[in-house]
């Protein structure tokens, strides 16, 4: 086991995907946008922390999570609060620990799971299986066999990060380790938190740009993908899977950006300033924020500027009249 080497091939999908994130990741890395738009770092931050764990049921709305982790009192389950505290904190570490230690791994899988589980920071002692929802996709390796596994895993990844692609080698980790299941919890959570930590030393935007957020939004496919390759016995689906979601959370950026930096108005751009993402502000309260008393000319130099470019969002888009309408800022 000590010179194990994780099934996969190099497929000309990956190749083609590979060549396309790493121009899209070179991009986003010139126009230093998060250097200028730190707001972007924040809310990508939280978008990633809520999406994560909402893929393993925590229940908290994205606001919520936002508020737990501005220090804001918000009702709900005393773990799930507890959950986003130690997600946001393992998000934070990143860039400061080495993705290719084991002692680090643990040390962070303490950090994840601080005061939320029995068994912190260290290797399952019983038999565990991966689940999506109620159905049981594979059952993982016996618990005997994790510590070995584990340091095989690690040694691999330590002898080829000179010669594999960091796109390709943190997406066969993320694999490997859904499917060894070192941990009783948080395997999910760290799975997804590693491959970031892989792919921030290779470039540390990477910190900022929510991949767990399209993993959220296509988690079906996210456990067919882990079927396919149990079934093919290597990780070509996943990894393909990955590298699609990666693409995709670049695109979302990159327009996101393009979006801001366009011909904007300044009203526009001041609608937007005061604007966090993804939180829903009613008409009144948005021209409170500005000091605007017309209506008319909030809704015609600010608010439907801003609509017809996609930059906000309806709530109730089939009653734009509605009395409860909030808009949101995507």
């Amino acid at each position: 086991m000590k010179n194990y080497t994780p099934p996969f091939t190099i497929t000309g999908k990956t190749l083609t995907l590979t060549a396309r994130i790493a121009e899209k990741t070179g991009r986003v890395s010139a126009g230093r946008s998060f250097e200028t738009k730190p707001y972007l770092r924040k809310n990508n931050r939280i978008r990633s922390v809520h999406s994560s764990l909402a893929i393993e049921a925590n229940s908290l709305s994205q606001n919520e999570v936002r508020d737990v982790i501005n220090g804001k009192t918000v009702i709900g389950p005393e773990k799930e609060i507890q959950e986003v505290k130690n997600a946001f904190k393992a998000y934070d570490l990143l860039g400061s620990f080495d993705p290719y230690s084991l002692r680090d791994l643990k040390r962070l899988h303490a950090v994840m799971t601080y005061m939320t589980v029995d068994e912190s920071g260290v290797f399952r002692n019983r038999n565990e299986g991966v689940f999506d929802g109620d159905e049981c996709i594979f059952m993982a390796p016996p618990p005997n066999m994790v510590p070995d596994l584990m340091r095989a895993l690690f040694s691999w990844m330590r002898k080829e990060k000179q010669e594999l692609h960091p796109l390709v080698l943190s997406s066969v980790f993320h694999y490997e380790f859904v499917f060894i299941h070192p941990f009783l919890d948080g395997n999910g959570r760290m799975a997804r938190l590693w491959q970031t930590a892989i792919l921030s030393e290779w470039d540390p935007v990477f910190q900022n740009i929510p991949i767990e957020n399209q993993i959220y939004e296509y988690q079906d496919e996210y456990y067919k993908a882990i079927t396919a390759s149990n079934s093919a016995g290597n990780s070509n689906a996943f990894i393909e899977f990955m590298l699609e979601k990666i693409d995709l959370a670049l695109d979302r950026f990159l327009q996101q950006v393009t979006a801001e930096d366009g011909i904007l108005s300044n009203a526009v751009r001041k609608l937007l300033q005061n604007m966090e993402y993804n939180t829903p502000y009613s008409a009144d309260q948005l021209m409170k924020k500005m000091n605007l008393r017309s209506k008319d000319n909030f809704r015609n130099l600010y608010l439907n500027p801003a609509l017809e470019k996609g930059l906000i969002v309806m709530s109730i888009p089939d009653k734009p009249r509605s009395k409860n309408q909030t808009y949101i800022r995507v």
